[in-house]
């Protein structure tokens, strides 16, 4: 049989039933943002290990700190996105250990204390340690019952881990803008095996310690001081990009000096805070 024109034979719709958006089981995206922070953390310090073995001690040292301006950005971001877990909290100090206790003493043995051989090593050792008991304390502290004083809240116990790392490279800054310069008695002082030795032990006390260090996360500024810390801060951006050695040379030295003005603000805040204690206690308990 032959069809008739103009007539379309009609197809059977099956029943569709509503099209419905698969569901996956996991985080979401932004939840694993600090993580992945953390992780191009730890690749900066790796890489700087490996800048340092091809005698690259420059690009060595903007690698890591490229590590310290991530790690200040992870945790923020973990908080900001409420994001914070368990396990970011091990990666990140697992990384910080890696980036900040043994990729600086690591840089530190290839350009200057291996010519000590076994004697230059030992100061990179304890430099280690010391920052794995530091990172341990800290972790610890997260961890206890016994609430702190709210005063306690802005002060670090120890110099933290990336600002210890930052005093430990100083002599690596100041023999690099010393070789830019041609200062050949410089570089010669600061490369010395027992310079980078005192530095390294000497930080090493300092991350163990029990010194009150200023955390800046809760640090107000003086109204009438608002004005010279945004002039001091661009005049820095300014010498950060000029020169970055003197720069990072010039904040290690700054922040050294800042530790025993740290130290008075906590025992000052602490005498004001238990003075008031005693005047609002009640007769008899005094």
């Amino acid at each position: 049989m032959t069809p008739v024109s103009g007539f379309r034979p009609r197809r059977l719709r099956r029943p569709m039933g509503r099209r419905t958006r698969p569901r996956f089981k996991g985080p979401s995206f932004n939840r694993l943002i600090p993580n992945i922070m953390t992780l191009l953390g730890l690749c900066a310090g790796l890489t700087a290990m490996r800048f340092a073995l091809e005698s690259r001690f420059g690009s060595a040292a903007v690698a890591l700190v490229v590590a310290g301006c991530i790690d200040g950005l992870d945790g923020r971001l973990a908080r900001l996105l409420k994001a914070t877990s368990r396990f970011g909290a091990e990666f990140d100090s697992l990384a910080d250990f890696l980036c900040f206790g043994v990729a600086p003493a690591f840089i530190l043995y290839l350009w200057s204390l291996q010519v000590a051989r076994g004697y230059g090593f030992a100061p990179c050792l304890m430099f280690a340690v010391c920052m794995a008991l530091r990172l341990a304390r800290f972790n610890a502290s997260l961890e206890a019952e016994a609430p702190s004083p709210a005063y306690a809240y802005n002060f670090f116990t120890g110099v933290p881990a990336p600002a210890g790392a930052g005093l430990v490279l100083f002599p690596l800054f100041l023999g690099l803008e010393a070789q830019n310069l041609g200062w050949t008695h410089l570089l010669g002082i600061v490369r010395h095996p027992l310079f980078c030795a005192v530095v390294l032990v000497g930080t090493a006390m300092l991350l163990v310690s029990t010194l009150p260090v200023w955390s800046f996360k809760n640090f107000k500024v003086r109204s009438e001081y608002v004005l010279p810390v945004l002039l001091g801060t661009g005049t820095f951006a300014a010498l950060l990009v000029a020169d970055p050695w003197a720069a990072l040379a010039a904040a290690g030295l700054i922040y050294a000096g800042m530790l025993p003005f740290s130290r008075r603000s906590f025992h000052r805040l602490r005498a004001e805070t238990e003075g008031m204690l005693i005047d609002e206690a009640p007769p008899d308990r005094l």
